[in-house]
C-alpha cells in the first residue's frame, strides 16, 4: 500500500538555514582558482595561442593550454554506447578534448584554463589570453545541417549525419512494409509535423568543482556537485589513465541529468592540482553556465497515424532528425533512439510501428539528458498526434483515446515495440483524472469564460514513460559504534530527498526509529557499483538494493543471535529492532547484535560483522498517469493563464508521498516552462548564443503556476521487490501535452493546430487572430 503520510522531509531543517555543503561551500587550505579561456567562434580553427602576458599578470600561478593535457597524456573525455546504425553503418565518436587543441566547434568551448590566487585575479588574467582565430561558416540548424553542400562539423562525419538509426525491434522489411501497407489502406491518416525546441538546464546551482593531488599518495581527488560519484569516477579515471582518483559530491543545487557526465573543466583542475601542488576550485558563473553547460531536447519529427473508421488505431510511423550538437554528451545519441522510442506507443493499443531518425551535429553546445530525455519528446509527439486525430476524424477526444487505450486485462501487454508492461490500469487512471478535472462541465467554464471576453480551452495527455534503463545498483549498511546505523547509496540527490526516503524504507523494514538511520551518499571510496541519479531509476534502483542489503544483514543477525540466544537459527525471528526465539521473552536488539558480531570478528571468531553491502539488477518499470489542463486566454493580447492543472500518476507503491507530490510539481513547472518561455536560440549566421542570459531566456515563476491538484492511482508493478515505479521524470512528461493541446484547444476554428512551443504571448495572439479571421471569412 502507499504511504501517504506527510513527513518533514530530513533535508529540510539544515538546507533552509544555510548549512547546506554545495560545491563552492568547502573551501581547502592552499586552494586556488580557476578561469576557463572560452571560445567566442562557433567554428573556426586555431592558429595560435598567446598566454604571455596572461602568464605574468598578478597572481597568476599557471596557464594550461592543449599542449599541456598532450603532455599529460590526458585526451578524450567521450564516452558513449556504441549504437547500431541502419545495416550496421558504424557510428562515429567526435574526439572531446578538454582543451582545444586546434580547432573549435561550437562557442564557449574550453580553450585555456588560468589558474591564479584569487577568482578575479583569474578572471583578469583570462582577458588577456589572445586567440588568433581563422573562422569558419558554422551550422546551427539541425534541418539544414543535413542537407547537401551544409557546413561539415567534423570531416569523417558526412553530411553531418552521426547516426541513421533504424528500431531494432521494428524495422525490419517486413514491419515497414506492413505499416506502409496500413497508412495506404487506412480510412483515415492523421499527419503532423512538430518541433521539440532546445532548451538549457539552467539548475539553481551552477556547475562547480575542486581538483586536488596528493604527491605521496600520487592520488586524484574530484569535488564536484554531480548525479552520481560512481560514473564520474569510472569515466574521469579512464580519462586521466590512474585508478587512483576518488570522487565526492555533496549537497547538489539541481541537476535534471545535466550534472550527470564528466566535462572538459575536469580533468584540467586534477591536471593543474597535480603540476601547483594546490587544490584548484572552479565555479561556473551563470553566464558561463549558458555556454559550458549541455544543452536539451532540438528534434523535429514527422508523425502518421493510421486509423480505422471507427477511430481504432492501426499503425504510427515517426521519422525523427535530433540535433547532438558539436559533442556526444551522455547520454547523446541514446536520447532521440532508444529512450524516446522506448516509451512508443504510450498508453496506446497500436498493432505496428516504424520509428527511424537521424542524429546530427551542429555548431552548438552538445544535447545532453534533461529532465525525460526522449520521455517528454515521444509523450509530447503521441498526445497531439491524437488531438489531431480526434480533430481530423470528427471523433470525441476522450472517446477516441478510451476506444485505444491497453486495457488491464491485457497485462502484461507486449507492444509493438517489443517491450512488456507488466502492470497498469490506464483506463481507470484516465476516468480518474476525467473526474477529478470535473471534465463534464467544461462546457459551461468556457461559456463563462466567453462572457468575460476570454478563450478557454482545455488539454488532456495521456502518458507511459520507462524508468530503470541502468538496472545495476548496490547499497550498504554500516553499524557504527553509537547505536544508529548508515545506510549508503551511490545515486546522489540533488534535491529528490533521498536523506528522507531511504532511511525511511530502512527503518520501517527494521521497526526501527527513524532517526537512528541515516543516509551516506556521494563517495566513491564506499565502492558502490551502479549508476547515477537519472531516470526516475533512485527508487527503485537504490530502494531494492537497499531491500536486499538489509535482509542479507538480517540472516547474518540470525545466525549471531542463535548463539547469543542459545537457540536454533530456524528458532529466530526478527520484528521491531528485536531478534528473539519464537514462542518466548527472550530476545536481543539489533545494535547488540552488531556490537557482538564487531567483537567476535575482533576476536577472529568470524569473517564478516553485520555491516552488508549487496547488489541487485532491476527490470523497468513503466510510470504512467493523465494529466488534464486548463487555459484561457485574452484574444487581445494573446496572454494567457493556466487556471486548472489536474495529475493522476500510476507510479506504483509510493514511498512518500510528500516527496512524490513534490517531484510532480517539480517536473509539472519545467514543462510548463517549456510550453510557454523557454528555448535557446543560436544566430544562424554566427552561431552565437542569442539567449545567453536571463534577460533573454524566459523561466517559470510562481505565477504561472495554479493550484495543482495531484492524485496517486497506484499500481504494484511487479519487476522490483518494492513495487514502486520512476516519478522524476512524469510532471514534464505529462505537462506539455497537457497544456499545449489545452492552448491549442482554445484558439478558435483550428487554427492554433500547427503551432510549435514555446507558446508565446505572440504566437498565440497570431494564431487567434487567424482563428478569428477564418471564423468572420
Amino acid at each position: 500500500m502507499s504511504d501517504n503520510t506527510r513527513t518533514i522531509r530530513v533535508e529540510d531543517d539544515y538546507l533552509v538555514r544555510g548549512h547546506g555543503r554545495y560545491a563552492a561551500d568547502v573551501p581547502q587550505e592552499g586552494q586556488v582558482y580557476a578561469c576557463f579561456v572560452r571560445a567566442s567562434h562557433a567554428f573556426a580553427t586555431i592558429k595560435g595561442i598567446d598566454i604571455e602576458e596572461a602568464a605574468k599578470a598578478p597572481g597568476v600561478l599557471a596557464v594550461l593550454t592543449a599542449a599541456d593535457m598532450d603532455a599529460a597524456n590526458i585526451g578524450n573525455i567521450t564516452r558513449h554506447p556504441l549504437v547500431p546504425g541502419r545495416n550496421g553503418a558504424k557510428f562515429v565518436v567526435p574526439e572531446r578534448l578538454p582543451l582545444a587543441r586546434d580547432r573549435v566547434v561550437h562557442v564557449g568551448q574550453t580553450i585555456a584554463a588560468v589558474i591564479a590566487e584569487t577568482p578575479l585575479h583569474a578572471q583578469d588574467a583570462a582577458d588577456l589570453v589572445v586567440v588568433d582565430y581563422e573562422g569558419h561558416e558554422p551550422v546551427t540548424d539541425l534541418r539544414k545541417a543535413a542537407e547537401p553542400g551544409a557546413p561539415q562539423v567534423w570531416p569523417d562525419i558526412p553530411n553531418n549525419i552521426s547516426l541513421d538509426w533504424t528500431g531494432p525491434r521494428t524495422n525490419t522489411e517486413d514491419n515497414v512494409r506492413a505499416v506502409d501497407e496500413i497508412l495506404r489502406g487506412s480510412a483515415h491518416v492523421v499527419k503532423l509535423s512538430m518541433t521539440n525546441q532546445r532548451l538549457s538546464g539552467v539548475p539553481m546551482e551552477p556547475r562547480g568543482a575542486t581538483g586536488a593531488y596528493d604527491a605521496q599518495e600520487d592520488s586524484y581527488h574530484l569535488r564536484v556537485c554531480s548525479q552520481g560519484a560512481g560514473p564520474i569516477r569510472e569515466n574521469m579515471a579512464s580519462v586521466m589513465g590512474t585508478d587512483k582518483l576518488r570522487v565526492t559530491t555533496e549537497d547538489v543545487g539541481g541537476g535534471f541529468g545535466l550534472k550527470g557526465g564528466v566535462y572538459p573543466e575536469y580533468p584540467v583542475l586534477l591536471l593543474a592540482a597535480k603540476k601547483l601542488g594546490r587544490p584548484v576550485h572552479w565555479m561556473s558563473t551563470r553566464s558561463e553556465a549558458f555556454l559550458s553547460d549541455n544543452e536539451a531536447r532540438d528534434s523535429v519529427i514527422d508523425c502518421e497515424l493510421a486509423l480505422d473508421a471507427r477511430g481504432k488505431f492501426l499503425a504510427l510511423r515517426m521519422r525523427l532528425i535530433s540535433n547532438l550538437g558539436a559533442f556526444l554528451a551522455p547520454p547523446g545519441a541514446m536520447i532521440q533512439t532508444a529512450s524516446m522510442s522506448n516509451c512508443l506507443p504510450t498508453m496506446y493499443d497500436i498493432p505496428k510501428i516504424d520509428v527511424q531518425g537521424l542524429c546530427v551535429h551542429t555548431n552548438t553546445m552538445p544535447v545532453g539528458a534533461y529532465r525525460g530525455a526522449g520521455r517528454p519528446e515521444a509523450n509530447y509527439f503521441m498526445e497531439r498526434l491524437v488531438e489531431e486525430a480526434a480533430r481530423q476524424t470528427g471523433i470525441d477526444r476522450v472517446k477516441l483515446r478510451k476506444r485505444n487505450l491497453i486495457p488491464a486485462k491485457a497485462m502484461p501487454y507486449k507492444n509493438a515495440i517489443g517491450l512488456t508492461y507488466d502492470s497498469g490500469d490506464f483506463a481507470a487512471v484516465f476516468d480518474h483524472a476525467l473526474d477529478l478535472a470535473q471534465y463534464a462541465s467544461f462546457k459551461e467554464r468556457k461559456r463563462n469564460a466567453a462572457k468575460r471576453g476570454r478563450l478557454r480551452g482545455i488539454g488532456i495527455a495521456c502518458f507511459l514513460e520507462h524508468s530503470g534503463a541502468t538496472p545495476l545498483e548496490s547499497a550498504s549498511i554500516v553499524f557504527p559504534e553509537d547505536g544508529s546505523l548508515i545506510v549508503g547509496v551511490g545515486v546522489q540527490s540533488s534535491g529528490q530527498g533521498h536523506a528522507t526516503v531511504f532511511p525511511q524504507l530502512v527503518a520501517k523494514q527494521l521497526g526501527l526509529a527513524a532517526d537512528t538511520v541515516k543516509l551516506k551518499s556521494g563517495d566513491t571510496d564506499m565502492k558502490l557499483a551502479g549508476g547515477p541519479a537519472v531516470g526516475s531509476r533512485s527508487a527503485q534502483a537504490a530502494g531494492s538494493a537497499i531491500r536486499r542489503t538489509v535482509d542479507v544483514m538480517l540472516e547474518k543477525g540470525r545466525t549471531i543471535a542463535a548463539g547469543m540466544l542459545e537457540a536454533d537459527h530456524s528458532d529466530i525471528e526478527f520484528e521491531s529492532g528485536q531478534f528473539q526465539v519464537v514462542g518466548t521473552d527472550r530476545r536481543v536488539s539489533l545494535f547488540d547484535v552488531a556490537k557482538h558480531a564487531r567483537d567476535m570478528k575482533a576476536r577472529g571468531e568470524i569473517a564478516e560483522t553485520l555491516d552488508s553491502k549487496e547488489s541487485v539488477e532491476i527490470g523497468l518499470t513503466f510510470p504512467n498517469g493523465c494529466h488534464i489542463a486548463e487555459v484561457e486566454v485574452d484574444p487581445d493580447t494573446g496572454h494567457l493563464e493556466l487556471v486548472s492543472y489536474v495529475a493522476v500518476d500510476d507510479s506504483g507503491i509510493l514511498l512518500n508521498k510528500t516527496i512524490v507530490e513534490g517531484q510532480i510539481h517539480g517536473g509539472i513547472a519545467q514543462g510548463l516552462g517549456q510550453v510557454l518561455l523557454e528555448r535557446t536560440v543560436y544566430g544562424e549566421d554566427d552561431g552565437q548564443i542569442l539567449t545567453a542570459s536571463f534577460m533573454d531566456y524566459g523561466m517559470p515563476r510562481a505565477l504561472h503556476l495554479p493550484p495543482i491538484v495531484f492524485e496517486e492511482h497506484p499500481v504494484p508493478c511487479t519487476t522490483n521487490p518494492l513495487g514502486v515505479k520512476g516519478v522524476g521524470e512524469a510532471g514534464t512528461t505529462g505537462s506539455l501535452g497537457a497544456v499545449m493541446n489545452a492552448i491549442i484547444d482554445a484558439i478558435p476554428n483550428g487554427a492554433g493546430y500547427g503551432m510549435d512551443m514555446p507558446a508565446t504571448p505572440e504566437r498565440v495572439w497570431q494564431a487567434v487572430q487567424a482563428g478569428l479571421g477564418a471564423r468572420a471569412a
